[in-house]
């Protein structure tokens, strides 16, 4: 790490790229500013100008106009890809906690293969839940809320701050609390969120079910 201008510039392996992934509802991109601003800190962060990105509405093609849509985009200096796809939320009917203290995915990487390599820990489950330091954090494609007597809660820590993380933060929709593996029978049902996930879309599972089958 060095230091320039007063901040931390982090050195970038040569093929080091990122991804953005944002949703587009009825050909208008949800949260647009949000994604546009964690690419301006990732690039600040690691010493680059963050490029600017295109309309996207223009780009997104006629047939998916009026469907949800998962747009992907690849980037460093230039944007590298533009993606899009109509957006199906995989169905989560369990999960599994599963230790990962060595993992950083505090930027977002296009590079996933440690959490490619983590989920294939999940056995007959359908993703698995991370666990560091005893505490929960994220799946991984998502953050975590979890239900507990009405109300919305998902752990201070997290592998990353998701744009959609935060929008229901600043809402008071949820709330940050200390969720650990010890705690976690106190709640009755989680959440997965992400850009592409509201807690309304459903998709989760009874915490009963990742308490019966913990492996870590």
């Amino acid at each position: 790490m060095r230091k320039l201008s007063g901040k931390f510039i982090c050195p970038l392996p040569k093929m080091t790229m990122f991804l953005e992934t944002i949703c587009i509802k009825n050909g208008t991109a949800v949260n647009l500013e949000a994604h546009v601003e964690r690419m301006r800190k990732t690039a600040n962060r690691f010493g680059f100008a963050a490029p600017v990105l295109p309309c996207l509405e223009l780009l997104l093609p006629e047939t998916l106009r009026e469907k949800k849509v998962k747009c992907s985009i690849e980037y460093r200096e230039t944007i590298r890809t533009v993606r899009f796809v109509a957006y199906t939320p995989k169905r989560i009917r369990s999960l599994v906690l599963v230790e990962a203290e060595e993992l950083d995915y505090s930027f977002k990487y296009s590079d996933r293969v440690q959490l490619e390599v983590l989920n294939k820990q999940r056995g007959e489950r359908d993703e698995v839940l991370i666990v560091q330091n005893g505490c929960i954090t994220d799946t991984t494609y998502s953050n975590v809320v979890f239900r507990k007597n009405g109300e919305f809660f998902t752990p201070h820590t997290y592998l990353l701050n998701g744009t959609k993380r935060q929008r229901l933060l600043r809402e008071s929709i949820i709330k940050e609390a200390a969720i650990t593996v010890d705690n976690l029978h106190e709640f009755e049902h989680v959440y997965l969120i992400n850009a592409m996930l509201d807690i309304e879309d459903g998709v989760g599972c009874p915490v009963q079910s990742i308490l019966n089958s913990i492996i870590i």
